[in-house]
């Protein structure tokens, strides 16, 4: 009997690349993964459709819930989780020696719903005393000039969002002073220039999201993954298929993790550091499903409800596909 065939749009990742391989394959379906960059992926899926299944921006996923033609529905894998205190940078010259001090000021971000920015944002707001709606915000390419938000937005009067001109990036004008900070996934490449005119804000950052996961337990969620909502609706098997799938090839990585006679990965120390993830995060410290991401879920709806992103409430059981919320039992 053939198997369904699909495309999935996902980045080289160790925790997905049993499925590039083929070493996984889902349930009958054959995958034609396509390892593309998230930019790209996400472009491509938002404006076109142009995949079965495809890592997307988690804020974009929300945004689109609340649309009338809700696109896409999605499934608990969520490839990629960072901390984003690392992506705060500052001008050296703008005055900022603390959080507070971004108060007032001019604030770049690629796009006001990029998921980082939303986490940034929220975090900020909530653990350092910044109210998102203090500041302007300046949207554009972070080293290219004419990136444009994905999504069309409607922001209250209270939110100041401008785009950068046509020939602009938000890395130079950063080091120009031109903005006083950026919100970031990607590190500018301003900040590698050896002229030290663009700082983090929190040099130590490392040290901050250890501080900040002890205290909330929030590994901050980026991307999911999506099927395209008519793929879905023709096919529903196929979303705990992919379900399993993923989760079978994390497993997979978990154990090239926990390798101690050779490293599975080009880094020296790479134990004691899986070992030290692991005294803090738990032994599964990347989870996937809702029962234990249900806390950071919740959180990351409510910064996006509060930053005029989504405007109606949603609940975390609403996100996704309902055949991968619960499991037969024997």
């Amino acid at each position: 009997m053939s198997k369904l065939k699909l495309s999935l749009a996902c980045w080289n990742y160790d925790r997905t690349r049993a499925l590039m391989d083929g070493s996984v394959t889902p349930e009958g379906i054959d995958i034609n993964y396509l390892n593309l960059p998230v930019e790209e992926t996400f472009f491509r899926m938002l404006r076109n459709r142009e995949f079965d299944v495809a890592e997307l921006s988690l804020s974009s996923y929300l945004i689109g819930l609340t649309k009338p033609e809700r696109p896409f529905v999605a499934i608990p894998i969520f490839p990629s989780c960072v901390f984003r205190h690392s992506g705060i940078f500052i001008n050296a010259d703008a005055g900022i020696h603390e959080a507070k001090d971004l108060i007032g000021k001019r604030v770049g971000t690629p796009e006001y719903q990029m998921t980082a920015a939303v986490w940034i944002r929220g975090i900020l707001a909530e653990h350092h005393g910044v109210p998102f709606d203090k500041m302007t915000y300046f949207t554009g390419g972070a080293e290219q000039p004419g990136r444009a938000e994905k999504l069309k937005l409607s922001l209250p009067p209270n939110i100041l969002v401008e785009r950068i001109g046509p020939e602009q990036a938000l890395s130079q004008m950063l080091l120009n002073g031109e903005i006083d900070a950026l919100y970031t996934a990607r590190t500018p490449s301003t900040f590698h220039g050896g002229t030290g005119k663009v700082r983090r804000l929190f040099p130590n950052y490392g040290a901050v999201e250890r501080d900040y996961f002890r205290k909330t337990s929030i590994f901050p969620i980026m991307h999911v993954i999506v099927i395209r909502r008519d793929v879905y609706e023709a096919n529903r098997w196929i979303a705990q298929s992919l379900y399993k799938a993923f989760l079978e090839a994390q497993r997979l990585t978990y154990l090239d993790l926990n390798e101690h006679v050779v490293l599975k990965a080009m880094l020296p120390w790479l134990n004691s550091n899986v070992e030290e993830v692991k005294a803090e995060m738990g032994e599964d410290f990347w989870p996937h499903g809702v029962e234990r991401t249900h806390s950071t879920l919740s959180t990351l709806l409510r910064y996006s409800q509060e930053q005029g992103l989504i405007s109606q409430k949603l609940q975390v059981e609403d996100l996704f596909a309902p055949e991968t919320l619960e499991a037969f039992k024997i």
